[in-house]
C-alpha cells in the first residue's frame, strides 16, 4: 500500500514549563489535565471521510508530549516525517491524558465517544504503563523487585483488558504501543530500574504477540546512552530531541508496516 504524502495540519500548540526536580515533576506528572493538540482535529460529530486516515492517540503524558517546549511531541514529529511519503489527508484525535495509569485507560476505552473514535481509526498510538512503574515518585523512594513484579502483574492484566477492547471494537486498526525508557538510568538503583524496564517491555511485547497487529515500539535503545541529552529539565519526559528520536522511530515502522500489508 502506499502511504499517504500530504498532510493538512492545523496545529493548536500548548507549551507547557515545568519545574526542575525528578519529584517536583513526578508529582505533577499524576494529577491528570487534558491539553488540546490537533494535526486535524475530528469533531465529535464529524463522520470520517473514507478516503481519510485518523490516528487517535491514547494514553499518558508520553503521547500528550509533555515536556517537548514546542508543544509537538512525537506525534507531530511522526507525522512531519510521513508528509514525505504521504499523499492522503490525515485526521487526528489525541485522546491521551497526563498522568494515566493502566486502569484509567481501562475505564477511559469504556466511554462511547472514544470508543466511537477507535472504531473509525486506522491507526491507534499508544503509550501506558509508566505511571502504573513509577507510581508518582515513590518507587524511586522505596523500589524493590517484590513492588516491581506487583505493578508489572497489575499493569500486565489492566493491559490485556485494553488490547480486548481495542481489538473488539476495531479488528483492523494497527496499533503501536510505544515501550518504555528509563529516564533514571544515572540515579541511584539504575541498575534495579533499568531491569525493571526491560522486564516491563518484555512482558508488553508477548503479550501484544498474542494479538494482531500490535506492535511494540521500542526506546530504551534510544535513551540508554547520554540519556541527559534527550530529556526535558525535569529529568523524566522526553525533550525536543527525545521526542523526534521516538516520532521518527514510530514513522519508520508505520512505512515498514503498511508496505508488508499492500505485499499481502
Amino acid at each position: 500500500m502506499k502511504l499517504v504524502k500530504i498532510i493538512a495540519i492545523s496545529a493548536l500548540l500548548s507549551t507547557i514549563l515545568w519545574s526542575s526536580g525528578v519529584i517536583l515533576t513526578l508529582n505533577n506528572y499524576f494529577f491528570s489535565s487534558t491539553s488540546s493538540f490537533s494535526a486535524k482535529q475530528q469533531s465529535s460529530n464529524e463522520l470520517l471521510p473514507s478516503s481519510d486516515l485518523l490516528i487517535v492517540g491514547l494514553g499518558d503524558s508520553l503521547t500528550r508530549g509533555t515536556g517537548d517546549t514546542t508543544g509537538n511531541g512525537y506525534i507531530s514529529y511522526m507525522l512531519e516525517d510521513l508528509t514525505q511519503k504521504s499523499s492522503q489527508p490525515i485526521q487526528l484525535s489525541n485522546l491521551a491524558i497526563k498522568g494515566y495509569t493502566s486502569q484509567q485507560l481501562v475505564e477511559q476505552v469504556q466511554q462511547s465517544e472514544v470508543q466511537r473514535q477507535i472504531q473509525q481509526s486506522t491507526i491507534i498510538l499508544l503509550s501506558i504503563g509508566g505511571n502504573d512503574l513509577f507510581q508518582g515518585g515513590e518507587a524511586l523512594m522505596n523500589v524493590s523487585e517484590s513492588s516491581i513484579d506487583v505493578s508489572v502483574n497489575q499493569y500486565i492484566n489492566n493491559l490485556n483488558k485494553i488490547y480486548s477492547t481495542l481489538r473488539s471494537l476495531n479488528k483492523h486498526a494497527t496499533i503501536f504501543h510505544i515501550g518504555l525508557y528509563n529516564p533514571f538510568s544515572e540515579l541511584d538503583h539504575s541498575a534495579l530500574t533499568s531491569s525493571a524496564v526491560r522486564d516491563w517491555n518484555f512482558k508488553t511485547e508477548e503479550l501484544a504477540a498474542t494479538y494482531k497487529d500490535i506492535i511494540v515500539v521500542p526506546t530504551f535503545d534510544l535513551f540508554q546512552l547520554n540519556v541527559q541529552d534527550y530529556l526535558y529539565s525535569d529529568q523524566f519526559h522526553p525533550n525536543s530531541k527525545g521526542y523526534q528520536l521516538i516520532g521518527e522511530r514510530i514513522s519508520s515502522l508505520i512505512t515498514f508496516h503498511e508496505e508488508e500489508k499492500g505485499n499481502e
